[in-house]
């Protein structure tokens, strides 16, 4: 079994991405996935839907990515869906198409979140519409003070419950904010998206990306096992009443407890060494 298991998994440093950037560090602990249409702000398009949903559902079978850092090239981080490319193709579809299209996209987002690497957005700019939930679907976001961040739906005459936000946004800004920002479609700025706590943190343009992966560096050099069990709990316990949210953290702990990363980092403590983490 453990032979079979360990058969499925690949590494991802050398991956060739179509529709946007895929980079690794040296050892290829960390990614950044850069969206690179800068001419346009980094507009989606369905190929670039579809290949992130794909990517993201793959990484659960990454043997070497860690840590995901998701950004936009050219100072902006993404327009949201492409006006020609998406937009206004689907006003032009029947019903059936349109569902699909939706589903699909709302796979990204259950992607995002479901897989084990914790996803860190570095946003700049430009963050709207598909764009600003690509963010919020994020484990950790980092921002600039330029950074204006708008789920503008009803501004083309959709509902502001698209792609999850009516469920996820109002868990990270509270009910309020997100029932103004989803009903007027206004943009955020990024200082109260500092201050509501949607961003972990505003840095200067030349500081922001290195500066989330530094950050991300330091989660995948630590116990990145656990990290992925912490993502797993923080996702799947918004749904749990608080019995059911012990019991599911009390089997979590034990099971990282079950593990060498555990193991070791009681030996290196004892004998005043640094842990050395393994995800096993």
């Amino acid at each position: 079994m453990t032979n079979a298991m360990q058969a499925k998994r690949r590494a991802f440093k050398d991956h060739a991405a179509t529709h946007f950037r895929f980079e690794t560090d040296a050892d290829g602990r960390v990614a950044t996935l850069t969206l690179n249409r800068p001419d346009k702000k980094n507009p989606l398009t369905f190929d670039s839907y579809q290949e992130l949903t794909d990517l993201f559902r793959d990484l659960a079978h990454a043997s070497d990515v860690r840590v995901v850092v998701l950004t936009g090239e050219g100072g902006n981080f993404c327009s949201g869906g492409d006006v020609f490319e998406i937009i206004e193709p689907l006003t032009r579809m029947a019903m059936p198409d349109l569902i699909a299209f939706t589903r699909m996209t709302g796979d990204l987002v259950r992607q995002i979140r479901s897989c084990p690497q914790p996803v860190i957005a570095a946003v700049d700019g430009v963050c709207a519409g598909a764009g600003a939930i690509l963010a919020m679907a994020s484990d950790y976001r980092l921002a600039t003070p330029e950074a204006k961040t708008a789920f503008l739906f009803t501004r083309v005459g959709l509902a502001g419950a698209d792609m999850g936000a009516c469920g996820i946004l109002p868990r990270i800004i509270g009910q309020g904010r997100a029932a103004e920002l989803l009903f007027t479609g206004r943009a955020m700025t990024a200082q109260e998206g500092h201050a509501w706590g949607f961003y972990n943190g505003l840095h200067a343009q030349a500081d922001l990306l290195g500066t989330a992966q530094d950050f991300a560096r330091k989660l995948a050099d630590g116990p990145w096992f656990a990290h992925a069990m912490t993502k797993k709990m923080l996702d799947q316990e918004w749904s749990m009443g608080i019995d059911e949210m012990i019991e599911s953290e009390a089997q979590a702990q034990a099971i990282c407890m079950a593990t060498g990363d555990f193991r070791r980092a009681f030996e290196a403590f004892a004998a005043k060494e640094k842990p050395r983490f393994e995800g096993n």
